[in-house]
């Protein structure tokens, strides 16, 4: 499916506003945000999550779900493991799929 470069930032910017903005980024240390083809990739700082995890994608389904992806990523050796995944996630069930998925908390 081809998009334009607005339409996958603003893909991209909803999916942010919808795990929670600026405080997701404060709380979770979240960074390296990229907007991809569907959806958004980003990085969480090195030990922090569970298993390992260092990056999440989460990507727009055409039935209005999303698929988050969280990934083991090795720089050194250029693997990427995909740890956990988890489809048919709603808007409303991003922020905590995303605490299930690393165990890193979005909110107080």
């Amino acid at each position: 499916m081809m998009s334009t470069k607005d339409a996958r930032l603003r893909i991209a910017n909803t999916i942010l506003a919808q795990l929670g903005g600026n405080r997701f980024i404060v709380m979770t240390g979240a960074k390296q945000f990229v907007a991809i083809e569907q959806g958004l990739m980003f990085t969480l700082p090195a030990r922090l999550s569970k298993l390992g995890i260092n990056k999440v994608r989460v990507e727009l389904a055409a039935s209005d779900t999303y698929t988050m992806t969280a990934l083991k990523v090795n720089a050194r050796q250029g693997d990427a493991i995909e740890v956990l995944q988890e489809s048919g996630v709603y808007c409303d069930q991003l922020e905590q799929t995303f605490e299930d998925l690393t165990g890193v908390y979005t909110r107080f």
